[in-house]
């Protein structure tokens, strides 16, 4: 009896121990966490968006077909783009900041800044895949999705200049979507209306009437030919082959 008692108290004084050692222990981290310096607050700086800037494109005066009237004309029609989409996007901001995002007038710039924006980015598409030979190597890999695609290169040119001929103001654009591969030659009614969700435009042709009617009058066949004939395909296939890429990631 006297040894069960006597282990009793030798559990009993062990426990007692082991808790004693615990709480010790426990109070030392709170001393050390207590001791350590605070992490130094880190301030971000927070700032508008980068105003957009418009690119140059006077590498494209003296491009056969274009008289440089035309392009000047056409260029400052884009920088005027360039213009209205940082004015749109600082007085929405303004509209925002001051709690009128709810007003008729924040609406409309709204529904305005999609229209200007693509209008500039369409623009810089455009004249990003002119100034060159017109010829696109049998060898790349657009030519070939292409013709695999269409049946021929020459079919899907036809396919295109097709679009391009729809009555109308906008623009023909060829999309490589994504998700399935395709290339779409599709036709924009507007700077923002017809776009392919998610799909990235390979080359962009203007058809708005101030794109070729100073120089071809009513002739928009005639400039079609002009613009195939100064397609930059370097650029077109890099903007193609860099889209692959990124869709198989």
């Amino acid at each position: 009896m006297m040894g069960r008692c006597f282990l009793g108290l030798l559990c009993a004084g062990l426990v007692m121990h082991g808790a004693a050692l615990a709480t010790n222990s426990k109070n030392n981290l709170t001393s050390k966490s207590v001791s350590q310096p605070a992490a130094p607050k880190v301030t971000v700086a927070v700032q508008g968006p980068a105003e957009f800037k418009a690119k140059d494109f006077s590498h494209l005066l003296g491009m056969k077909g274009f008289s440089d009237k035309l392009l000047n004309l056409h260029f400052t029609l884009y920088q005027g783009y360039v213009k209205n989409a940082n004015a749109l996007t600082q007085k929405l901001r303004e509209l925002s900041e001051s709690g009128k995002d709810r007003t008729p007038e924040y609406a409309g710039l709204k529904r305005m800044y999609g229209w200007e924006f693509d209008g500039m980015r369409l623009h810089e598409y455009y004249f990003g895949n002119l100034g060159g030979d017109g010829q696109l190597s049998p060898d790349s890999a657009l030519y070939k999705a292409l013709a695999d695609q269409y049946g021929s290169y020459d079919k899907w040119k036809e396919d295109f200049v097709a679009t391009g001929m729809i009555r109308g103001i906008g623009w023909a654009v060829l999309y490589f979507d994504p998700i399935y591969g395709r290339l779409t030659n599709t036709w924009l009614n507007e700077h923002d209306l017809g776009h392919l969700a998610g799909n990235t435009p390979i080359i962009a042709m203007d058809v708005f009437e101030h794109a070729y009617m100073p120089e071809y009058g009513l002739d928009r066949g005639k400039y079609i030919e002009a613009y195939f004939d100064n397609i930059d395909w370097h650029v077109a296939t890099e903007r193609y082959n860099k889209a692959v890429e990124n869709a198989a990631k």
